[in-house]
């Protein structure tokens, strides 16, 4: 099957609701994109194969999709916010973005998708907070016959409709990958301490897995599993405590924001030469560190790339259109020796974008 043939309520934190306007999205045309296809779908050890995926030039009705996310405290979710809201206005369809405030608030997450669907969401896009917490508000969505697309983290529900997310395992394994071919097996062993994420969430424990089982390839001993909300000050204390427990550090590892908060820390206290920073995925602010040699590597899941896809795979749901069930983008390394050839357009949201909680179809 080849697509290219196919043709509230609850909103928190100091964000406020805009409406979404021709010139706040680049209209550039994103399409096709290499993706992977899992098949069978929702199963991450699937055999996957490469195809092109593009979109519908626009959808045939102005669906309301319902789009929920754990926070909008880093510009990583910036990112998947510009995406979702990029592929609203380009298909023409309503959007309404709700935040529940971090990776703690699991209550407020279906909370707040329960009252996008009481106010006639005709699909869900999920960015889940946990794993399996939210499986039975799927079931019951999915009862109502309403398409729930699950986007960036992962979900276990099988009742799901389609998925636009990678392999976390793959992302925490490529950063794993990096540090063992830096520091190959037999040779002097380095201390490394690893920063996965809020713990529960199901992209923090497969990034945990993937990372773990690939340093063990090299010269790498990881201290130390420091787990947190990512935030920038819970990240900051995690940093600080490991850099005051293990004096003989050379590497952080671990989430993006734990990257962006170890730079200043580690130029603080002037251990920048002896103490490495690699993040497991990717944000300005590691695009930024990178550049500037002060972080080594990330991977990147072209974020928002997942964005436009699950909005194009919940309108061709609703209108009855062949469409993938399991698609992500292919994972590639981005360091300080490669940086220059690197194309930002599909995981960073543009300079100067704020965040979009509404998109109205223009007339």
């Amino acid at each position: 099957m080849k697509l290219r043939d196919i043709g509230v309520k609850g909103v928190t934190g100091v964000a406020v609701m805009a409406l979404l306007s021709a010139a706040a999205l680049a209209q550039d045309t994103w399409y096709p994109y290499a993706v992977e296809r899992w098949d069978p779908p929702f199963d991450m050890s699937s055999p996957r194969t490469s195809v092109d995926y593009v979109p519908l030039e626009r959808a045939s009705e102005e669906w309301e999709i319902c789009v929920s996310f754990p926070h909008m405290k880093d510009a990583y979710w910036l990112g998947v916010n510009y995406g979702v809201a990029s592929e609203a206005e380009r298909l023409g369809v309503r959007m309404q973005l709700v935040e529940a405030g971090g990776y703690t608030e699991l209550n407020t997450q279906i909370s707040q998708i329960e009252d996008c669907v009481s106010a006639g969401a005709d699909a869900v896009v999920i960015g889940a907070i946990s794993f399996d917490g939210l499986n039975n508000l799927v079931g019951e969505i999915r009862g109502q016959g309403i398409p729930v697309i699950d986007v960036i983290n992962g979900m276990s529900s099988t009742e799901l409709s389609a998925k636009s997310l990678v392999s976390f395992g793959e992302m925490g394994a490529k950063a794993g990958e990096f540090l063992a071919a830096s520091h190959p097996d037999g040779g002097p062993t380095v201390q490394v301490a690893w920063f996965p994420g809020p713990a529960g969430a199901g992209w923090v424990e497969a990034g945990n897995a993937g990372f773990l089982a690939a340093v063990e390839a090299g010269a790498v001993e990881v201290v130390d599993t420091l787990y947190g909300d990512t935030g920038k000050e819970a990240q900051s204390k995690l940093v600080e405590d490991a850099l005051e427990t293990y004096p003989d550090l050379r590497y952080i590892a671990g989430t993006a924001v734990t990257a962006e908060a170890a730079v200043p820390i580690l130029r603080a206290r002037g251990l920048s030469d002896q103490v490495k920073v690699v993040s497991y995925y990717f944000t300005p602010g590691v695009d930024r560190g990178i550049s500037r040699g002060q972080i080594l590597a990330a991977p990147t899941d072209s974020t928002v790339i997942q964005g436009r896809i699950a909005i194009d795979q919940a309108v061709r749901i609703l209108e009855g259109r062949d469409f993938f069930k399991h698609v992500g983008p292919a994972l590639y390394v981005v360091t300080t020796e490669n940086h220059d050839g690197f194309d930002p357009t599909s995981t960073l949201a543009p300079a100067g974008f704020t965040p979009v909680f509404r998109v109205e179809p223009l007339g």
